[in-house]
C-alpha cells in the first residue's frame, strides 16, 4: 500500500469501524497489517513484529501455514458454507470425531458455535436446560470464581468477575449467580484449606439452586491471568459431585496445549461434565467453537419438555472452518508441541524471573506458553507497546498486565526478543 492508501484507510478506520473495547473515534490510529506469516505481522510500512499474542491466543501455528491454507482451498472448491439444520457434511463429521477422541472420555456429544463466547452462552444453557427438563427449574444458578472471565455476551458477563471481567456496568441487569473469592494464586501453591472451606460451604448453602459449576481451568484469562493449583479444581469436581451439579470448563483459553497439557483440566485429571473449546480450534483462520457434554447431560436435555436444545446458529458447523479445524488439530499432534511449550516456558521463566525485583512490578508468573509481567499500577497501553515495537515485538497488554501467549512455533530466538521486550516494559514501569 502506498502511503496515501495507508493514511485514507486508517482515517476511515477511525471515525467508521469499532474495535475491542475502544471508543469511537478511536483516539489513536489502529496499526495497518497488510501481511502475516509466520509469527510475524508486516505493517503497511514494511516493519515487521513477532506476534507475541497469537493473535488473541488462537494462531499457535502462526500464520499463512501451507497445510492450513491447503485445508481452505481445498474446502472452498467444494462447499463454503451450508446450514446445519436437517443436513451434515464431512468436515463436520471428521472435526466431532477429532474433539470426541481428544477430549475427556465422557464428552462424547458435540455442538458447534461460532464463537467461544456463544460456546459459554451454550454451555449454560444445557446446565440450566438440564435441569428444567428434570423438573427443577429452581436450579439455575452457578457457582463461579471471582478473576474469572467467560465472554461478552450477557450469559457469560454473570459468570465473569464482576469487577474485573469488564462488564461491571451491566452488573444490574445481569442474572445473579454465586462467586466464591478467586482461588489463591499458584499453580504448585499449597492448598488453603480454609478456601476449599468457602468452597463446600457455598456449594452447601445454595446447592438447591445451583444448576453447576462454571470455571476456567487452572488459568483465569482476560479476568487477570492468573495461575491456580490443580487441587482446587479437583475439589470443585468433588463438590459437583456430592450435589449433584454440573461441572462446566471453559477451555476456550487453555485448551490445545496452551498450560502445557492438552487440557487444562488434565493438570487435576478431572473430566468435566460440560466443556467449551475454541481459539486454537482452527489455528487463527476462522472463526469457530464446541461446546462438549456427556451422554446424561445430552439425554437429560432431550428428555424435556422442549425435547431438544434451544440452540442453532446460522454458520453453524461451516465447513470452511471445520476443515481448517481438523487440519489445525492434526498440525499440532504431529509436532512435538509438548517440547514448544516447554521451550517457551523455559526461556520466558528463565528471562523474566528478575524483572520482578523492578518497584513497578508486582508479580510475575510463567505457566506453559504463557508469561505474565503483572504490574502495581495500570500500565500506559501506548507508551508499553511503544517499548515492545522497538524491540520488534506486538503485545496487548490491558489494566495491569503486560503478558504472552506467543505461537508454538517461536523458536527460542524469537521467544528471547518477547522476553526482551517484556523485560524493559517491567523496567519501565
Amino acid at each position: 500500500m502506498s502511503p496515501r492508501e495507508t493514511e485514507r484507510m486508517l482515517a476511515f478506520d477511525r471515525e467508521h469501524i469499532w474495535h475491542p473495547y475502544a471508543p469511537m473515534p478511536a483516539p489513536a490510529p489502529a496499526l495497518p497489517v497488510v501481511s502475516a506469516d509466520g509469527v510475524r505481522l508486516t505493517l503497511a510500512d514494511g516493519t515487521e513484529l513477532i506476534d507475541g499474542m497469537s493473535s488473541w491466543w488462537a494462531a499457535v501455528h502462526g500464520y499463512n501455514h501451507p497445510k492450513l491454507n491447503a485445508a481452505v482451498t481445498g474446502q472452498l472448491g467444494k462447499m463454503a458454507h451450508v446450514m446445519f439444520g436437517g443436513l451434515t457434511h464431512p468436515p463436520a463429521v471428521r472435526l466431532a470425531e477429532r474433539l470426541v477422541e481428544l477430549t475427556p472420555e465422557p464428552l462424547t456429544k458435540v455442538f458447534f458455535a461460532d464463537s467461544g463466547s456463544v460456546a459459554v452462552e451454550v454451555a449454560i444453557k444445557m446446565a440450566l436446560q438440564y435441569w428444567r427438563s428434570q423438573g427443577r427449574p429452581e436450579r439455575h444458578r452457578l457457582l463461579t470464581v471471582r478473576g474469572g472471565y467467560h465472554g461478552d455476551t450477557f450469559g457469560d458477563m454473570a459468570v465473569c468477575d464482576p469487577v474485573t471481567g469488564m462488564h461491571h456496568l451491566f452488573g444490574d441487569v445481569l442474572a445473579k449467580h454465586v462467586f466464591a473469592p478467586p482461588p489463591p494464586l499458584g499453580y504448585s501453591a499449597e492448598p488453603d484449606e480454609a478456601y476449599l472451606d468457602e468452597l463446600s460451604r457455598l456449594a452447601e448453602e445454595h446447592a438447591g439452586e445451583l444448576a453447576g459449576i462454571i470455571v476456567e481451568p487452572i488459568v483465569q484469562g482476560a479476568g487477570g491471568m492468573r495461575f491456580y493449583a490443580p487441587e482446587y479444581l479437583r475439589a470443585l469436581r468433588d463438590i459437583a459431585d456430592e450435589h449433584g451439579l454440573l461441572l462446566i470448563l471453559d477451555e476456550i483459553a487453555t485448551g490445545f496445549g496452551r498450560t502445557g497439557e492438552l487440557w487444562g483440566c488434565d493438570h487435576a485429571e478431572v473430566a468435566p461434565d460440560i466443556m467449551c473449546v475454541g481459539k486454537a480450534l482452527t489455528g487463527g483462520y476462522m472463526t469457530m467453537a464446541a461446546t462438549l457434554c456427556t451422554d446424561g447431560v445430552a439425554e437429560g436435555i432431550s428428555s424435556g419438555e422442549a425435547g431438544v436444545l434451544m440452540h442453532g446458529p446460522t454458520y453453524m458447523a461451516n465447513p470452511l472452518a471445520a476443515a481448517v479445524a481438523s487440519a489445525s488439530i492434526d498440525l499440532l499432534l504431529s509436532r512435538d508441541w509438548r517440547d514448544e511449550v516447554d521451550t517457551i516456558e523455559a526461556v520466558l521463566t528463565s528471562e523474566l524471573h528478575d524483572a520482578a525485583d523492578f518497584p513497578g512490578v508486582a508479580d510475575v508468573r510463567v505457566l506453559g506458553a504463557i508469561g505474565v509481567v503483572e504490574a502495581r499500577e495500570p500500565v500506559d497501553v501506548a507508551a508499553v507497546q511503544e517499548i515492545a515495537m522497538a524491540h520488534g515485538v506486538w503485545l496487548r497488554p490491558f489494566g495491569k498486565l503486560v503478558y504472552t501467549m506467543p505461537p508454538y512455533v517461536c523458536t527460542e530466538d524469537e521467544v528471547l526478543h518477547i522476553a526482551a521486550a517484556m523485560h524493559a516494559i517491567a523496567e519501565s514501569l
